[in-house]
């Protein structure tokens, strides 16, 4: 117990109770200062299997024929992660209750100001059948990995990855959730005067934004119902952010390596059409990754190596966090 108690990783899954906290703390007040309610009986799940997850954490470190760090940190570390997705998702209807004026004009600008087609990225991916099922499946990939990564780190006993992991996932989920307040905007499809048949294609996430979005902004929606929650957020892509994250944590498993670069390629390839992003949504979501993922590992060498320089630790590991970054920018359109 005093050899898991003082290790890194534990200092750092110690640490990330305290963004969970502030982010639970800024979701109370500004439901309280917007109106805001959740239904209680959609909280009962996902908060009764975070205290379940918490509970077999804790008790494997305190009950001394225990002490299993993998059990520790794979169930500790899901429900972190279950939590801070539990609370960001209805933050980021709070966050768009902020009423700025609308981007979509802006952010298509943006677009076409870099060459970046979206009209002919959709035309070419709607004219293959097989493309359009690949992107309904791929889009849907995000919620997978929140459960499979503190597996797949925690069985390999990467544990102090898995919490700069839990940490950067909170910092990008808090970025996205701020600047989506700043930059708000619905999508492409209405931008640009784009309607897909639904007999052949439905825009999931995209559609869930246009419903809610202009329900928050104009008072009517201010009961939320947690199964049914969306996170109405287009600039920046948290999906783009997702899958940068998601390659990061698994490159570290060397076996895992082809399956993460596939798998969040495709992700980020199924982004612009499953969510209606404009290309730059895509950009920004990826560079809010890159930035979560140095801040975490500032964070970490800041608890675990007091007496050295942590900007000078962190320093050393940025640039790898850039690069995977940046191959994975370039497999998006």
């Amino acid at each position: 117990m005093t050899q898991l108690r003082s290790s890194a990783a534990w200092r750092l899954f110690s640490f990330n109770w305290l963004p969970i906290g502030l982010m639970a703390a800024a979701l109370a007040l500004g439901m309280a200062l917007t109106g805001f309610s959740i239904k209680p009986a959609s909280l009962l799940i996902p908060l009764d299997a975070a205290a379940i997850y918490i509970g077999v954490a804790y008790y494997n470190v305190c009950v001394p024929h225990r002490r299993d760090p993998t059990v520790v940190f794979v169930l500790g570390s899901t429900a972190q992660l279950v939590l801070i997705t539990l609370i960001m998702t209805p933050m980021t209807y709070v966050a768009a209750t902020a009423g700025l004026p609308m981007a979509d004009a802006n952010l298509d600008y943006l677009d076409r100001a870099l060459g970046l087609d979206w009209h002919g990225y959709f035309s070419f991916v709607y004219a293959h059948p097989q493309l359009i099922a690949a992107v309904v499946l791929c889009y849907s990939l995000i919620g997978l990995p929140v459960f499979a990564i503190p597996v797949a780190l925690g069985m390999t006993r990467r544990y102090r990855p898995l919490q700069e992991f839990t940490l950067a996932f909170a910092l990008a989920l808090i970025m996205t959730t701020v600047i989506s307040a700043l930059v708000p905007a619905l999508g492409t499809y209405d931008q640009l005067g784009i309607k897909p048949d639904p007999d052949i294609f439905t825009p999931g996430g995209y559609l869930d934004t246009v419903r809610d979005l202009p329900l928050v902004r104009d008072g009517s929606l201010r009961e939320l119902d947690i199964a049914k929650l969306v996170g109405i957020v287009t600039f920046p892509s948290f999906h783009a952010a997702a899958a940068v994250l998601y390659l990061w944590a698994l490159w570290s498993v060397w076996w895992l390596r082809p399956l993460a670069l596939i798998t969040n390629a495709a992700m980020l390839l199924a982004t612009p059409i499953g969510g209606g992003h404009y290309f730059v949504d895509v950009i920004a979501g990826a560079a809010v990754a890159v930035a979560a993922i140095v801040m975490a590992q500032r964070i970490g060498a800041w608890l675990i190596e007091p007496a050295a320089s942590p900007t000078a630790a962190a320093t050393a590991e940025a640039p790898v966090a850039v690069a995977v970054a940046a191959e994975a920018v370039k497999i998006a359109p």
